[in-house]
């Protein structure tokens, strides 16, 4: 009697080396899977609700400030050190890794400190509403209430601060945009637009070309100036006034606004007519805005008592962080490694959050690595599905916020039958609609 086995090379079926992985055999064929869409649906599905499911974004809170943090700033060069101001005239350096405090000065100014950067050499400028500048030390051994390095007086009171990239010059925001050198006591340029008569809230450095200066305005404008002429270049008047910008940091041409009409917009400076994309998402006026260090996301801030990160170019369905006690933001921003968030708010706290809600904190072998990004792709692939698709966009918001929410989009909606109703009723081609994009900018001044 005969009898037919079938032979295998048990090489084939025993990992090569000691320690690898054992080698198992798939028949590819896909005749012989007929449910292989199914089950990558079912595992996409399940990807989406573990994603929701570990989403923990908080991190911790550093505590110290009396009153309300208006202000925060990042060290060039370090992703621990980072520098908040607040209404109470207090100024602290925390180090976040160890979550201490560097420096702490419970009276650096007095009043509101309502701006705060870094230089490149590691000094830090505080500016404030009683009108002056002041130069701290943060390599002094005394921590607690330490003396400035210098002091610079000013006419008025300073709204914004924001340092050059390489030279050793500042600019401040009052009632006009002045320039400083760290080694001489007055101003060396003042810039305003000659028909201005407006607060300055903000004022940025552009990343790189560091000789362009950016502000907004009370009035409703942004305005670009040019240190080297020592004047406004071009003035841009829109229907609402801005709180904050950012530039990218890698589209040097594009500017971030947070604006008071609950919406952020991204510009390029080199056409004004209209923005190149809208984000709607926030229910109160917008504060603070700041760019990840990759240029894909950013940050904002809100009275609605919610911090929102965005993806560029996708202007809806945003991140939304939210806690209980947490008041109105007032500032917010990226740490220079883009993985962590930073926000401060009315409640006198600076939250640390995870830039990715349900990222795991601490060593991810490659195995762990592999198995994270497998499940991003299938989300990915699957967003569209309508069951995939609602998880991964559903966000829980406080019912304050979602209230607002609601009675905005009412508004909104009547608005737009408002204007159908106007346009059937008047003669044709009188009544033309207009895109969001097209209402935002008034005038265009050079």
């Amino acid at each position: 009697m005969r009898i037919r086995v079938l032979q295998h090379d048990p090489a084939v079926h025993l990992p090569q080396r000691p320690g690898d992985p054992t080698p198992t055999s798939r028949n590819l064929d896909p005749l012989m899977h007929p449910f292989a869409r199914a089950r990558e649906r079912t595992r996409a599905l399940n990807a989406a609700k573990m994603d929701r499911l570990f989403a923990k974004p908080f991190v911790a809170s550093l505590e110290g400030h009396v009153d309300a943090v208006e202000v925060l700033a990042k060290q060039p060069g370090s992703l621990t050190t980072v520098a908040s101001g607040s209404w109470d005239g207090g100024l602290i350096v925390h180090h976040l890794a160890r979550r201490s405090q560097l420096l702490h000065a419970p009276q650096a100014h007095k009043g509101k400190v309502s701006g705060v950067c870094f230089s490149r050499a590691g000094r830090l400028f505080s500016c404030g509403v009683d009108r002056t500048i002041k130069l701290w030390s943060l390599e002094d051994e005394q921590t607690d209430n330490p003396e400035p390095l210098s002091i610079f007086n000013g006419k008025s009171p300073f709204n914004s601060i924001d340092h050059h990239y390489s030279d050793p010059q500042f600019a401040t925001a009052s009632n006009l945009v002045q320039v400083w050198d760290e080694t001489k006591s007055l101003p060396i340029s003042n810039l305003t637009f000659p028909t201005s008569t407006e607060t300055i809230t903000s004022v940025r450095f552009n990343l790189s070309e560091t000789s362009v200066l950016a502000s907004v305005g009370s009035d409703r404008t942004f305005t670009l100036y040019d240190i080297r002429t020592g004047k406004a270049e071009r003035r841009v008047v829109m229907q609402m006034s801005s709180n904050a910008l950012s530039w990218s940091p890698t589209f040097p041409t594009t500017v971030l606004l947070a604006s008071e009409d609950h919406n952020l917009y991204t510009f390029d400076i080199r056409n004004f007519t209209n923005p190149t994309q809208i984000y709607k998402g926030h229910v109160a006026a917008v504060m603070s805005c700041d760019w990840a260090p990759t240029g894909l996301d950013f940050v904002s801030g809100g009275w609605d008592r919610t911090v929102r990160i965005w993806s560029e170019g996708r202007g809806h369905n945003p991140e939304v962080y939210h806690t209980k006690r947490m008041q109105r933001v007032s500032s917010a921003l990226f740490t220079h490694d883009a993985r962590f968030v930073l926000s401060g708010s009315d409640d006198g706290n600076v939250r640390i959050w995870k830039a990715k809600a349900s990222e795991r904190l601490g060593v991810v072998t490659s195995r762990e690595r592999a198995a994270i990004e497998y499940r991003e792709s299938l989300k990915d692939r699957w967003k569209h599905d309508a069951a995939v698709g609602r998880i991964v966009r559903n966000r829980h918001v406080p019912k304050p916020v979602h209230q607002a929410a609601k009675l905005k989009r009412e508004m909104l909606d009547a608005r737009r039958v408002k204007e159908e109703r106007r346009r059937k009723h008047t003669r044709a081609g009188d009544s033309k609609p207009k895109a969001d994009r097209k209402k935002l900018v008034v005038v265009e001044q050079t």
